[in-house]
Order: C-alpha cells, then structure tokens, then sequence
C-alpha cells in the first residue's frame, strides 16, 4: 500500500509543482517578459500568451458552437486516439518483422540497420505533405485513398522505430548456452525464436514499445497539423490558435487534452505490460550481436 501512494504521490507533486511554477511564473515576471538586447530570455506573461491555470480549466466549460469546449476536445481527441493507435498497432508489426528479419540474417541488419538509423533523420513536416500526395494516387480494393489513412502511415513511421531497435536487442540477448542447448535438441529456427528469444525480448520489447506509443501521438498530431486533416486534435490546436487574440486558454486546453491524449495511449501500453509480465525480467548474459544466430 506505502508503495502504490508513493508511485501516485510523484506524478502528482510533478504536477503541483508544475502548477505553482507555472503561477509563479505569471506574478514574478513582467507582462512583456524579460530581454537582454534584442534577445528575449524570459516569456510573455499576459493572458493572451501565457493564461492562469484555472483559466485554463474553465474554458472547458465554455460554449463552442453547438458543443462546449471540452465535448469539442473529448470528439477529436478520441478521432486522433483511434489513429495513433492504429499507428502504433501497424508500427509494432513492422518494427518486430524488421527486428526478427535482421536478428535471422546477420548481413540484412549490417545492410539495413544504418538505413533505419537514417530513417528517422527525415523532417515528419516534409514528410507528411508527400505521404498524402501519393496516397491520393493508391485505391485499396477499389477503395479510395483516405487522409487518415495518411496520419496512420506518418504516425506508424516514427512509431515503428523504437520497436525495430528495442525488439532487436532483445531477440539477441537470449543466453548463448540456452540457443546451443536448443540447437542440440535440433529445433529449428521457428522454435528457438518463439520460445527462447521472443521471451527474452520482452523485457526490451515494453519500453521500446512506450517510447513508440508517445511516438505515435506525435506523429498523428503532427500530420494532422501538416495535412490540414479535420476532426482531429492537431487540427483543432490550429483552430483554436488562430482564435486565441486577446485569450490563449483555448488554445493551451487543446494542448492539454493532446497530453492526456498520450497518457491514454500510454495506459494501453500499461495493460499490455501487465498481461505480459511474467516474462517481463532482466534478460540473462552470455549473448552479443555478433554471436550464435
């Protein structure tokens, strides 16, 4: 019991103390910031470019339109929550096919890791807008290209990474005695990664799976945002900023509710970790990159 409070007490000091700063901020540092020269070194303050928290909060309650501002927040951020999750679903399944293929072949992952590496170097802004022009040009089954289908594919592009990687060095930590002692009972290579390296990969497979989850939120937002694709809350972060003149509340509540967003899409990856933490232990020694394959 001690030991659930503390784990709930830290996220929640994290956030008081977040808060108090954030409100400390608004009364110690002047209304148009602090500059040395022509260099601004201290934020805004006004309303209209840093709002009081509680302003913040009661935005939700406001109307916009026929909604209020929180039902308006909940409908996109559940339209994005279904992409990223797609995205991290179609991520994941690369990611570990790309993983079990260059762990099987060594001179596919000499060839191909670099590549992967670089893939993530590519701007996702400049990405996103060449995603969407060759998907108005792809139909599936006769169906025609959708535009969140692109968020999905640009989402699942950032959260494929950290799984191909993290599944990588997991599939090759499994005990070198344990592969030669399976090797002796002849199993083939379809047994040995099912029932040795798949489990000693799991405790590498979750965290790269929880960078992948946030991975997938951003990369959604992102394209969102670079798509000019409605219903979601990357679009809805850019209305509202072109509505926030005299009052930023609005905006600054969408980008609350895409935080929340991405701890919702992390509480999945939660469950998963717990339907599979049996396996979920320090992976034993006695393997490299370069060993038994």
């Amino acid at each position: 019991m001690t030991a659930r409070l503390v784990r709930v007490a830290y996220p929640v000091g994290a956030l008081l103390l977040i808060v108090t700063v954030w409100e400390l901020v608004k009364v110690l540092v002047p209304a148009q910031g602090v500059s040395i020269g022509a260099q601004r070194v201290l934020p805004r303050t006004t309303d209209a470019a840093l709002p009081h928290v509680w302003s913040v909060l009661t935005v939700f309650g406001e109307a916009d339109g026929k909604r209020t501002v929180g039902e308006t927040l909940v409908r996109t951020a559940g339209f994005t929550f279904g992409l990223a999750m797609l995205a991290l679903v179609i991520g994941t399944v690369v990611g570990v096919g790309l993983a079990v293929l260059m762990q099987r072949f060594a001179f596919v992952e000499r060839g191909l890791l670099p590549y992967v590496v670089v893939s993530q170097t590519v701007p996702l802004i400049a990405l996103a807008p060449l995603v969407a022009g060759w998907g108005g040009r792809i139909s599936i089954a006769g169906e025609p290209w959708r535009p969140w289908m692109s968020i999905a594919v640009i989402a699942a592009y950032l959260a494929f990474f950290p799984v191909a990687l993290g599944m990588l060095r997991g599939l090759q930590s499994a005990p070198g005695a344990a592969v030669e002692l399976l090797h002796s009972y002849s199993a083939s290579w379809w047994d040995t990664l099912v029932r040795l390296r798949f489990p000693a990969a799991i405790p590498h497979f979750l965290p790269a799976l929880r960078l992948a989850a946030a991975a997938s939120v951003i990369g959604a937002v992102v394209a969102e945002i670079s798509t000019g694709t409605a219903g979601g809350i990357g679009r809805q972060i850019i209305v509202f900023s072109q509505q926030a003149t005299g009052d930023a509340s609005r905006l600054f509540a969408a980008v609350l509710a895409a935080a929340l967003l991405g701890v919702a899409v992390t509480g999945v990856v939660t469950l998963i970790e717990r339907a599979l933490n049996r396996y979920n232990r320090p992976a034993g020694a006695g393997h490299s990159p370069g060993g038994t394959r």
